[in-house]
């Protein structure tokens, strides 16, 4: 998600003058779900190539795409991505000057460093230089080396990981989000491969999102140089679970009724947050969890925990 605030001005003007015209807003449409050309959005808007042009340049400028020269047939293309599903506009410096006495406690936990797991193939996992398992042998999910793992997929169970919560003891919990990069995981990979992704809190199974493939129609921004020659997983979605005293929201929209309450977030020094796809699920696509040097964007798991003292 994409956060811009008043007390950045300029960057509020970028944003909004970006979302002004119903031209570029197409255009981010488009790009929803799949990377396209200059050309192919042209012919599929119906704008002459200089007017596509013009405006991607103008949503890189304000960070809503960003684009690469692959090679083509003949030279070189323009391959425009949309770098986030959301955006958030926020009107009220008290959000961010924390004028109400909210705290944020954040953490970021390396894709590698799960505590416990449950996988079947296809699986595996590898870091920025090279493969650091046996790929689809569920048993090497407990080598040592998972530890520095920068991409992980498999495509049934889960990960888990545990997240330390290290608040003071008079603090009591507003919210806590997870945003992480994630797809499914096809043979290869596939674009249209949807897949039930089920998110879990403490035990406590917050909301399920319905990846709709496994992206590797392009290079992924951040992808090693040997990884971007397989033909194979190239970059995910960010996506962001928030669970607040009333509801859990997945890039702000409701997924569930779970609220703060349920998790039981005071009495542990601990978070654990598991990532799995159930054996039940009607898409059984997999997952492929992105770490900082993998995909489109540069992080791992993130903790967010807002909180105030009383």
């Amino acid at each position: 998600m994409f956060e811009v605030g008043i007390d950045e001005p300029d960057k509020l003007v970028q944003v909004a003058h970006a979302l002004s015209t119903r031209a570029r807003v197409d255009i981010l449409r488009l790009l929803s779900s799949k990377s396209m050309n200059v050309i192919a959005i042209a012919e599929e808007l119906s704008l002459p190539v200089s007017t596509v042009a013009n405006n991607v340049r103008i949503l890189e400028a304000a960070e809503l795409i960003h684009s690469e020269l692959l090679p083509a047939v003949r030279g070189a293309m323009k391959v425009c991505t949309r770098t986030y599903d959301d955006v958030h506009i926020m009107l009220n410096t008290v959000v961010r000057g924390r004028d109400d006495g909210q705290q944020v406690y954040e953490i970021e936990m390396p894709i590698g460093q799960y505590s416990d797991c449950e996988v079947y193939p296809t699986c595996g996992m590898a870091n920025a230089e090279a493969m650091i398992i046996k790929e689809d042998e569920p048993a090497s999910f407990y080598h040592p080396n998972h530890v520095g793992a920068g991409i992980i997929w498999f495509r049934k169970g889960y990960v888990e990981y545990l997240m330390p919560l290290e608040i003071p003891q008079n603090a009591r919990i507003e919210a806590i989000e997870f945003s992480m990069e994630l797809c499914s995981e096809a043979p290869n990979f596939d674009n249209d491969w949807p897949s039930n992704i089920s998110v879990w809190v403490n035990d406590i199974e917050i909301g399920m999102w319905t990846s709709p493939g496994d992206f590797g129609d392009r290079r992924g921004r951040l992808s090693p140089a040997w990884w971007s020659k397989q033909t194979t997983t190239q970059y995910g979605l960010l996506k962001t679970w928030r669970v607040d005293a009333e509801r859990t929201t997945l890039d702000m929209k409701k997924v569930s009724d779970v609220k703060l309450s349920d998790l039981r977030l005071e009495q542990k020094p601990s978070v654990k947050l598991r990532i799995g796809v159930k054996a039940d699920a009607v898409h059984k696509g997999g997952v492929n969890l992105f770490g900082r040097h993998f995909g489109d964007y540069e992080q791992d798991i993130i903790m967010k925990v807002h909180y105030t003292c009383y």
